[in-house]
């Protein structure tokens, strides 16, 4: 299991959005190339972007930024969400270096453009499903579907995405605890590995994901680590010590 950093982008900060609300948003730098730099240091080998403007707006606002990380870091694994609604946005953000696409929004919208973007770019799509009391939610976590996220899911695994990133927004930035027996249950129910996220507080979530009989292919953490209460060094030990 991946122990991920996350640093989401609002403005060209890196900012904590709690539940998704823009209203109670921290910020943490203003530098996020530093920031990426910082987490490579304490050892990450993959990073999740969130380009929160691309989220809220539908289209791309921190392009630079994101590529000046995959051009500075050329053997940093990185996957990025927000915005990511057309095969040129893709492309331009291949090209840039980044490794997954997370598609959000419009897989929701156009379930189609899932199948059409997994043949133009096989192994390079993944999608994000945002929970909320088992809906899907989408647009920045504005809108909530009444599309459950266990048959969404199910409905893009036949695709060929690479994995689902999934969220859980009532815990997203609350530092309460994973919601695990969500996770574990969307693990169980298909095939692409599940990336957790949401609600990681501390080193006891991320051992309660490693115990899981469900595997979880790895686990973002943001707040945890700006706020202390999580190590990266040590949750990466943690992971790759029981894998070895």
């Amino acid at each position: 299991m991946d122990v991920i950093p996350a640093i989401d982008f609002r403005e060209g900060k890196v900012v904590n959005l709690r539940q998704g609300k823009l209203n109670q948003t921290t910020t943490y730098s203003d530098d996020p190339m530093g920031m990426a730099d910082h987490w490579v240091a304490q050892g990450a080998d993959r990073i999740h972007l969130v380009d929160l403007d691309g989220a809220f707006n539908g289209v791309p606002f921190n392009h630079s930024i994101i590529s000046s990380i995959a051009r500075n870091h050329p053997s940093l694994m990185i996957q990025l969400g927000g915005g990511i609604r057309s095969a040129e946005i893709i492309e331009s953000y291949l090209r840039a270096g980044v490794d997954y696409l997370i598609i959000g929004t419009k897989a929701v919208d156009e379930p189609d453009f899932v199948s059409e973007m997994c043949k133009l770019f096989p192994g390079h799509i993944y999608i994000g499903l945002d929970g909320m009391n088992g809906l899907v939610a989408t647009r920045g976590w504005t809108e909530v579907t009444k599309i459950p996220v266990k048959s969404l899911a199910q409905r893009f695994e036949a695709d060929g995405i690479g994995a689902i990133v999934y969220t859980d927004i009532e815990k997203d930035g609350m530092m309460q605890g994973i919601n695990f027996e969500a996770t574990k249950d969307l693990a169980t129910s298909v095939s692409v590995p599940i990336i957790a996220s949401g609600g990681v507080t501390d080193i006891d979530d991320i051992e309660l994901l490693l115990q899981s009989d469900s595997p979880i292919a790895g686990v973002i953490v943001g707040r945890a680590l700006y706020e202390g209460t999580l190590n990266l060094q040590q949750a990466l030990a943690m992971t790759r010590t029981l894998q070895a």
